[in-house]
């Protein structure tokens, strides 16, 4: 059964609860009995335009709750579109297609807040066009009251829910009588409200040679036409005058348009589209990557930067140009997989993307020295960098069952299984792996330990207060990289702890090696005899024979590859989900040799800075 259907099928607030995964009383005392001025919390951020923008940010549990009926109506919509379009020739959008068609047009005619769409597919809707019309609609938020909100649910022929349904899911949206900025499910419900002015305008559109498209508030149409249509919009004197039809239309939903924020662009100047440029292909406007540039410019010199604001120059904020930086990426990406002979999925690069240096663009490189700032060198907390994903898993796992015994490691909050991670694990992806050659596997590793001296060097902000720390495991795969830890180049550098071990042949035996800077090395404990282990041997046998679909991860000498539980497997299905009853203490061993590392930096760095 759809989740459609069952939201269409409930009858009272006990349905709801159970289609939204909540107990009832959670959301009886959400809604009921904590007072609505309670449960938000106002903040202002400044426009672009100046003035301030008005947010009233749920609390934790309304916002919870709030999150909860976003995903259940957003399922709804992909519901409602599946039986509108049974054998869908396109998957929309489509980030390939250089320009959009009918197909993308009738599909896509809202862009924010909706899955597989962003201020992006949006902008791909208006590229190449002679003019674009960009219009904002007055308090868009505000025009959605209770009554407008529970009066669609009942009376929408894709919903035609319940009365006390619908009543309940505009309890849970609405404050102050509107929906609030700042609500996890206000735009989506906006978006469902708003669909029926969508397809009106779209047909206006249509009519007159343009393409419509709508962004939250900001609706765009663009043409390929010599002049704009004036049965849509008329420029004169300087200003801008609507047509008829689509003011009658923006009035009969509800809205007003904001003519402060009406404008007409035309092919020779430049055209943007929800903040992104869109003359030729979507791009961001050049000051924006000027002052991000200029931004991470000082922070690698000097470990701070500022920014312009409306009271003046003030501290910039690392994770506000992180935010940046992500977003000119990932327009940066898209564009490169519209290009018309594309990166492969490994992005052309031999070695599984161990060389990539060569393919990277200016704006790439700047984001690949953000990132290694940001995680090795002004790492706020240590990092971990591990062989693969699931050792990740092991570990969060078991740091989270154990949080009382290493306070270095994560606090406790409220209680031993509620935990705040104090060091941070990096998590892999194509990217990385594109930007910055990290893939996971011992070679990725290698590699990264090789330059780490020179990108390291790069920076001359002060230096590192947490170390990196690199976990193997200590079987055959590290074979080349304790090849290299042994060669001449790092015996310098280079130091086994204990000291009194070997630095020309015990580093397998090491609790922990120094390479360099804040750079060390954990090899997994040997085990009895100096037999090789990798991180699977530290869990117990009771743990390695719980089964999933049949199949257990086995014991160590039983133990076969081909038929027995994989590894991701094993740390998703048993690990993962089953850690609050798993024994974790064969794993103490590698967590207190991070600790070990955690506190020799901080001695070292004392004298190193």
């Amino acid at each position: 059964m759809s989740r459609l259907t069952k939201l269409k099928s409930a009858a009272s607030k006990n349905d709801l609860a159970l289609i939204l995964d909540l107990k009832v009383s959670f959301l009886t005392n959400v809604l009921y009995r904590i007072k609505p001025e309670r449960q938000y919390y106002q903040f202002k951020i400044p426009k672009k335009n100046g003035g301030e923008r008005i947010i009233n940010a749920p609390s934790s549990k309304l916002k919870t709750l709030q999150s909860r009926l976003s995903t259940l109506l957003l399922d709804c919509i992909d519901d409602i579109n599946k039986i509108k379009y049974p054998n869908p020739t396109i998957k929309y959008p489509n980030p390939k297609v250089k320009h959009p068609t009918p197909q993308i047009k009738k599909s896509t005619l809202a862009h924010g807040f909706v899955r597989k769409h962003s201020i992006f597919t949006n902008a791909m809707m208006h590229l190449n066009q002679k003019s674009v019309l960009n219009i904002d609609l007055n308090n868009f938020f505000d025009s959605f009251n209770f009554g407008r909100v529970r009066g669609f649910f009942i009376k929408n022929e894709n919903f035609k829910l319940h009365p006390d349904i619908a009543t309940v899911i505009a309890q849970i949206a609405c404050y102050d009588n509107k929906l609030p900025q700042g609500s996890p499910c206000s735009p989506v419900i906006t978006n469902l409200i708003t669909h029926s002015l969508d397809i009106r305008l779209a047909s206006l559109a249509n009519k007159h040679s343009c393409t419509y498209s709508r962004y939250a508030d900001d609706i765009t149409f663009s043409t390929r036409k010599s002049t704009f249509p004036t049965q849509i919009m008329n420029e004169n004197d300087g200003g801008y005058a609507a047509g008829k039809k689509l003011r009658s239309e923006i009035k009969r939903a509800g809205f007003t348009i904001n003519s402060s924020k009406t404008r007409i662009q035309y092919e020779d100047s430049r055209q943007d589209v929800t903040g992104l440029v869109v003359n030729k292909k979507p791009n961001i406007k050049k000051e924006y990557w000027q002052t991000a540039r200029l931004q991470c410019h000082r922070l690698f010199k000097t470990g701070a930067f500022t920014k312009n604001t409306a009271n003046g120059a003030q501290q910039g904020n690392i994770n506000e140009l992180e935010g940046q930086l992500n977003f000119i990426d990932q327009i940066d990406l898209s564009n490169r997989l519209r290009q018309k002979k594309p990166l492969n999925k490994k992005y052309g690069v031999k070695d599984h993307g161990k060389h990539t240096k060569g393919l990277i663009s200016g704006r790439e490189r700047t984001f690949s020295q953000f990132l290694y700032f940001r995680l090795f060198y002004a790492n706020d907390k240590p990092t971990i960098l591990c062989e693969g994903q699931t050792d990740n898993v092991y570990l969060k796992s078991a740091i989270s069952e154990l949080v009382t015994h290493y306070p270095k490691l994560a606090s406790a909050k409220t209680n031993d299984k509620c935990y705040e991670l104090l060091i941070r694990f990096v998590e892999y992806s194509k990217r990385t792996r594109f930007l910055l050659e990290l893939y996971g596997g011992v070679d990725y590793l290698k590699g990264f330990i090789e330059k780490f001296h020179s990108q390291y060097s790069f920076y001359t902000a002060p230096k590192p207060e947490h170390p990196v720390i690199i976990i193997l495991d200590n079987d055959s795969g590290p074979d080349k990289l304790i090849k290299y830890l042994k060669s001449k180049k790092l015996s310098e550098s280079l130091e086994l702890y204990p000291t009194s071990l070997n630095k020309t042949k015990d580093h397998r035996r090491a609790e922990f090696i120094h390479v360099m800077h804040n750079l060390y090395i954990l090899l997994t404990p040997l085990a009895n005899n100096d037999e090789p282990t990798d991180i699977e041997y530290f869990f117990d046998d009771v743990t390695r024979m719980e089964k999933h679909n049949g199949k257990p991860f086995n014991t160590v000498e039983n133990r076969n590859t081909t038929t027995d539980l994989s590894k991701e497997a094993f740390a998703k299905h048993i690990i993962k989900a089953k850690k609050n009853t798993t024994n974790f203490d064969g794993l103490k061993p590698i967590l207190t040799r991070v600790v070990q590392i955690i506190e020799h930096y901080d001695n070292i760095k004392i004298t190193n800075n």
